[in-house]
């Protein structure tokens, strides 16, 4: 809970804030190679900073303390950003990319068409299915799994292919392909 004493310190600091934010921007911008855009996050800092130090009634010159804490904080800026990474533009693109609510419409209509083909298919193909792509498995352990021949699992796999291939529009096709990065046909 705020005494008075300290809402009345509060609101000389903001008081200060207010008379000396444009003589410290000036300030800044003369004497360290800041951006213009953090002017005023190098200005915030001082702020908060001077409000966080309990002894205010110590400093004799107030706005000689505040450039010299500003001329600090903006020394702490330039060191960060020396080692900051610049933007790379593809970096941009990627996150346009990634986010393209077109695409994710056209993801989830195709995941949602493939599940009703895969669930069209009869019992066996559609779990040689599930087990061949959806936990990875190669034939010949598809195989051992459902107790029957590498054969059967081959056989079974180039139905489902083809009865989909025939369910899938081409479009789907494709777009499922560009999810995965994978071209589905029989191996």
């Amino acid at each position: 809970m705020r005494t008075r004493a300290s809402n009345e310190r509060l609101t000389d600091w903001f008081a200060r804030f207010r008379r000396w934010r444009a003589p410290l921007r000036k300030f800044l911008s003369t004497r360290w190679s800041l951006n213009a855009s953090d002017f005023d996050d190098v200005a915030q800092e001082v702020f908060l900073r001077l409000l966080r130090y309990d002894n205010s009634e110590l400093i004799e010159h107030p706005q000689a303390y505040l450039f010299r804490m500003a001329s600090n904080v903006a020394g702490e800026w330039a060191l960060r950003s020396r080692h900051r990474h610049p933007h790379d533009a593809r970096w941009l693109v990627d996150l346009c990319a990634a986010s393209d609510p077109e695409r994710e419409v056209a993801q989830q209509t195709a995941n949602e068409q493939l599940r009703r083909a895969i669930a069209s298919l009869p019992p066996r193909q559609r779990e040689v299915v599930r087990l061949h792509f959806a936990e990875g498995l190669p034939r010949a352990q598809v195989a051992e799994r459902l107790k029957t021949s590498e054969r059967v699992v081959k056989r079974d796999l180039i139905n489902a292919y083809s009865s989909l291939r025939t369910v899938l529009d081409a479009e789907i096709a494709d777009e499922l392909n560009f999810q995965t990065g994978k071209v589905y046909g029989p191996e």
